[in-house]
């Protein structure tokens, strides 16, 4: 990811889902790598994919939802991110600690805009 961050969440769920892909081209090849990196290149789309139908939501309720699924995808990108083997390759593993960043930083963020969403339906 890139020193600068975003602040329009669409284009900042994208960069992260490409820079993903980018990573996970340059794993070392293995069994456990390529069936974690489909499941962390599926995720980590999701989360845009779902943010963007967040935003055309058909109402609240599925607004809600909607960031709840992006939430949970960040944060099990993060968890496949943490599975798998760099091969002890140094450059991947910097890279590796700041896509598991993003996914951090997009749950908090996603955390946050649904506690607002949480308490404005309360309200």
């Amino acid at each position: 990811m890139n020193e600068a961050k975003i602040y329009d969440l669409e284009e900042r769920t994208l960069r992260f889902s490409l820079a993903i892909r980018s990573f996970v081209k340059r794993l070392p090849y293995n069994l456990n790598n390529q069936e974690d990196g489909k499941q962390l290149i599926r995720s980590s789309g999701s989360v845009g994919a779902n943010y963007i139908e967040a935003n055309d939501s058909l109402g609240e309720r599925d607004k809600l939802m909607k960031i709840r699924i992006c939430r949970k995808e960040a944060k099990e990108s993060r968890y496949w991110l943490m599975l798998l083997d760099t091969n002890g390759n140094a450059d991947l593993e910097i890279e590796k600690d700041k896509l598991a960043q993003e996914a951090y930083e997009l749950m908090l963020i996603l955390g946050n805009i649904l506690k607002k969403l949480t308490q404005k339906a309360e309200n």
